[in-house]
């Protein structure tokens, strides 16, 4: 399975706060599967307070069919081929190249662990972190 991962953290720092890139963040992450390939999104945590905001952003840029439920707590994908499989928080250093997934969503469940670590270490750019996964 191929494995792709996007980071809104540069789209953040650039965009919203004006700061340069701080080399220790966190924030939280989803999962997502489309056919052979996996999502790993990660977002800051100032940028993408709850789970269903990174969904509904990859979404957009990606010209996904989803919308918000009623209760506004999860955004769901109208595409079949597109499955969300679940998310949870993340602790990242670039100088110590370090990356720890943990946790759970709320709204999507916990994040499938299962030969991913595996599949972070053939990551252009993650091949050489130390990664924890709990």
């Amino acid at each position: 399975m191929k494995t792709v991962f996007i980071d809104y953290t540069e789209e953040y720092y650039s965009n919203t706060a004006r700061t340069t890139v701080p080399d220790k963040r966190a924030g939280k992450f989803v999962q997502l599967r489309n056919n052979k390939t996996e999502y790993l999104v990660f977002s800051p945590k100032e940028l993408s307070p709850y789970h269903a905001d990174i969904i509904e952003r990859f979404c957009r840029q990606k010209g996904i069919a989803g919308v918000y439920n009623r209760a506004h707590k999860c955004f769901e994908i109208h595409e079949p081929e597109w499955i969300i499989i679940g998310g949870g928080k993340f602790d990242y250093d670039k100088k110590e190249k370090y990356l720890r997934l943990y946790d759970d969503s709320m709204a999507y469940g916990k994040f499938e662990t299962e030969g991913l670590l595996k599949r972070i270490l053939q990551v252009k750019g993650l091949k050489d972190y130390s990664v924890r996964i709990e």
